[in-house]
């Protein structure tokens, strides 16, 4: 219960003497001092930016051994303060009587905790050095405490849900940690440790002074953790881990040090600034919120991304390299330069994407980069950006409060191929120097994106800024059309013409391929799309060919035109990444109803199951194929084609010689297995523990399809309980213990599991919860599970609240990812209506998590 105490929006609380609290109205403290409102507006920072410098922290914490108790800490700020005409507002976001004492520069005050802030008087205030001493109760909401472990996740602004701070990035602080820890227990921080003392029941651990970082990169972990020390190049790594699977880290342990190693390496040759900052450990989180967070001298991962065994596809390697070169990068962008606030939050996940994919292609062998970006980036934009719900790159933000709401696959995705576009329009060499120059000119600093731009404008003759306002300030992507005109078998004009899938006269400028494609070869041409249409002269005199392939290297964005003779040739096309741009303008248009209805693009597909040999347009088809079977298929059409497609899964399955591929068609099986014949053999499978030939399953694949089989309701009742005895992992162990009753026969199970999940305290585990979602309102489970949909949404304002970043759309797509009746759609409908006054930011990832329901609306035979 705690959780939910601590999230309750407290009208106003004052501390009256040495620890004494009550409550308040919400006033001004002085006439002309800032309002005093939750969260941190824009107003309180940027006056805090200009009258504070200098600020470090020393903080101590005394953890205990059970995680029911209070965490007990105290801390000193000192800082500089250029006016002290008004009072200072100090973040806390707790209850009450978690704030103990405060003394600001050595009076113990009557100070005031108000709507989140800790008021300190201006009268106890001096220009010039100042010392706050403060002791409290940590809290709990962004501490990750488990029983064996805990670990910080305070971004964007949750260091104040901790301790109290000045939480703000352009807020630059040196951090000193002290901890006092279970016996048994060890930890990590930003700083390196310097000192450790043990006695009776417990150890202390000081850490040194960290690096200049924002609050949000504070952090520590501690717990249960196996250590493991490697010098990499000269350069010690301490890598920390609760992994239990031999095979895994024998597999793992030797690519997780190198591949941090090879991503320092390029990423010093190519900002030419050695690595900045004084360490470079990190610790893997089993059920990590993130795949990984980039915090100074001890960075975070989730556990399964890093730790994979001989079974790992090619896809999952490089998946943990990009992982890796992305956290890494951030080091010089996000962490060495940092954003002046949080609507630019954007720029620094972008450059790690971006740079990322640039790594992986040197740090793995064989790794095609364009077909890693092609299938990485473009589906998941477009996922959001077709919807009507789809946001701008670059947003406005007026509370630092709503910050997290900014995430997402925009930023993550779109933000990159923006990005590689910006590349082709400057020159590869061009935007290298000026990111460069970017870097060394607000190193340990903060920039915004108009600072970048300036510095870049003046390498290109372009006009920047008319192109960053249509690609980073607007959301949306454009329609591309073409006209071809022939005569005697030539080509005498091909048009191009883009509008704005929202019906506007937009221009995205942007360099894209199309291929001219002939029985015997295929001609590329580059199309400079400055324009809402252009003439393709390249074209003009060329033989008429069989068909256009549009966007034939994947660098363009938007949705391309399919030609009907293309579907004749695709599976036969050498290049994989011109099939795999095929591929995405297929399902684009599919679901824009252009082309090809769902029934006929599970045809085509099905076809290509034994045709289709490239791992990752194996993986891109056999997605949009699950998609389409269970979203865009009504009940009655997936019996008329479970058998058949499960058939021809297996034959495939059986035909292909690659480990790798050869897994993902079983996965691809597990997931349709609708027949009883196929139920039939997945649980022999899962039983006897005998894959198909040339397939590796591990201990995790083997829990997957116990799930897959109880939520068919199959009927050996035990499959959970028998594969809960297999798990020899407690964290693995736990995860299913916690989803069971989501999968339960019993529909009176299943609604007790979902009303405790109206207790924050029980959406601690974000990612068990966002999969115990998933089975919860598996198309299977519909009928009985769309009664939830009300409340789900009515939970939303509060997830946000009490849940980490990327927790309230996960909880969306969970839940309504697999609906397709005008029910499901209606709940949504009525929901944004009876809330006219909505948070915007939140009915916006409304309207994106719906957009798949929506469409199914319209696409399926109802």
């Amino acid at each position: 219960m705690k959780k939910i105490n601590r999230n309750i929006l407290i009208a106003g609380i004052a501390l009256i003497g040495a620890g004494e609290i009550t409550s308040c109205s919400s006033t001004r403290a002085s006439s002309n001092a800032l309002p005093v409102e939750t969260g941190v507006s824009k107003e309180l920072a940027d006056y805090r930016k200009q009258v504070l410098s200098q600020i470090a922290y020393n903080i101590s914490l005394q953890i205990p051994q059970e995680k029911q108790q209070p965490i007990i800490g105290s801390e000193t700020i000192t800082f500089r303060l250029s006016d002290n005409s008004k009072p200072l507002q100090l973040d806390f976001k707790e209850v009450p009587d978690h704030l103990k004492e405060v003394w600001v520069n050595g009076a113990q005050l009557t100070a005031k905790l108000e709507n989140e802030h800790i008021i300190l008087p201006a009268k106890n205030l001096k220009v010039g050095e100042n010392e706050v001493k403060i002791n409290f109760i940590a809290g709990d909401l962004s501490l990750n405490r488990n029983q064996e472990y805990l670990y910080t996740l305070l971004v964007p602004d949750r260091a104040r849900t901790v301790l109290p701070v000045f939480d703000q990035p352009n807020l630059k602080a040196t951090f000193k940690l002290s901890l006092t820890l279970p016996k048994d227990w060890n930890a990590l921080a930003n700083g390196t440790l310097v000192d450790s003392t043990l006695s009776e029941n417990s150890k202390s651990y000081t850490f040194a002074t960290s690096d200049t970082i924002p609050t949000y990169l504070f952090s520590f972990a501690a717990g249960k953790f196996k250590h493991v020390q490697r010098d990499m190049k000269g350069r010690t790594m301490n890598f920390y881990h609760r992994e239990t699977d031999t095979a895994k880290i024998r597999e793992s342990m030797n690519p997780i040090f190198q591949l941090h190693s090879d991503a320092l390496t390029f990423l010093e040759d190519y900002t030419q600034i050695p690595y900045p900052f004084q360490k470079f450990d990190f610790v893997a989180i089993p059920d990590f919120q993130y795949g990984g967070m980039e915090h100074v001298g001890a960075i975070q991962y989730k556990a399964s991304t890093l730790f994979l065994d001989e079974g790992a596809t090619k896809d999952q390697k490089i998946s943990r390299s990009n992982l890796i070169a992305h956290e890494t990068a951030h080091m010089w962008f996000g962490d060495l330069v940092t954003m002046q606030w949080f609507d630019d939050v954007w720029m620094k996940e972008v450059f790690a994407n971006f740079m990322a994919d640039k790594v992986t292609q040197v740090a793995l062998e064989n790794t095609n980069y364009d077909m890693k970006f092609l299938v990485d980036h473009f589906p998941a934009a477009y996922s959001i950006d077709r919807t009507t719900g789809a946001n701008p790159i670059r947003q406005p933000l007026d509370n630092l409060q709503d910050a997290g709401s900014l995430y997402g696959s925009i930023i993550y995705h779109k933000a990159p191929i923006m990005m590689r576009q910006l590349e082709r329009l400057m020159g590869e060499e061009e935007l290298r120097k000026g990111l460069q120059e970017y870097l060394k000119t607000y190193a340990y600093q903060n920039a915004t994106w108009p600072d970048l731009i300036s510095l870049l404008d003046a390498r290109t003759p372009a006009d920047l800024a008319q192109w960053n306002q249509v690609w980073v300030n607007e959301p949306g992507r454009p329609v591309f059309t073409h006209e071809l005109k022939t005569s005697n078998g030539k080509i005498t004009q091909l048009r191009v013409s883009q509008k704005g899938e929202d019906g506007s006269d937009r221009v995205w400028p942007q360099f894209f391929e199309l291929a001219l494609v002939y029985p015997d070869r295929l001609e590329e041409l580059t199309v400079d799309m400055t324009k809402s249409e252009v003439l393709i002269d390249a074209a003009e005199g060329k033989q008429v060919p069989q068909f256009i392939l549009f966007n034939s290297t994947g660098q363009g964005y938007g949705v391309f035109p399919v030609e009907e003779a293309m579907l004749q040739r695709l599976y036969t096309l050498q290049d994989p990444v011109q099939r795999a741009s095929a591929y995405i303008n297929l399902y684009e248009n599919m679901l824009n109803g252009r082309s090809q209805t769902p029934e006929q693009l599970l045809n085509f597909y099905q076809k290509g199951l034994t045709q289709e040999q490239e791992e990752l347009n194996v993986k891109l088809l056999t997605g949009q194929l699950n998609d389409i079977f269970w979203v865009l298929l009504n009940p009655a059409q997936r019996q008329q084609y479970a058998a058949q497609l499960e058939q021809n899964l297996w034959q495939a399955l059986e035909q292909n010689q690659a480990t790798n591929v050869k897994k993902l068609l079983f996965k691809t099986y597990q997931s349709i297995a609708l027949t009883k014949p196929a139920q039939e053999r997945l649980y022999q499978v899962w039983q006897k523990q005998t894959p198909p030939a040339g397939v590796k399953l591990n201990e995790d694949d083997y829990t997957s399809l116990a799930l897959a089989l109880a939520v068919r309701d199959y009927p050996d009742q035990n499959i959970l309980q028998q594969q809960l005895a297999r798990i020899q992992n407690p964290d693995r162990k736990n995860r299913l213990e916690f989803m069971m009753p989501a999968l339960s026969s019993d529909v009176q199970v299943r609604n007790a599991f979902f009303a405790s999940l109206k207790e924050a305290e029980n959406r601690e585990k974000e990612a068990w919860v966002a999969s115990a979602l998933g089975y919860l309102h598996h198309p299977l489970r519909a009928k009985t599970s769309e009664k939830y949909l009300p409340q789900s949404l009515e939970l939303l304002e509060e997830i946000q609240r009490t849940g980490d970043i990327f927790f309230p759309f996960n909880w969306l797509r969970a839940t309504f990812g697999s609906y397709q009746t005008p029910e499901a759609a209606n709940v949504v409908r009525d929901f944004l209506a009876a809330h006219p006054h909505y948070n915007p930011k939140l009915k916006a990832k409304i309207l994106q998590a719906a957009d798949n329901l929506f469409r199914a609306e319209k696409l399926v035979k109802q």
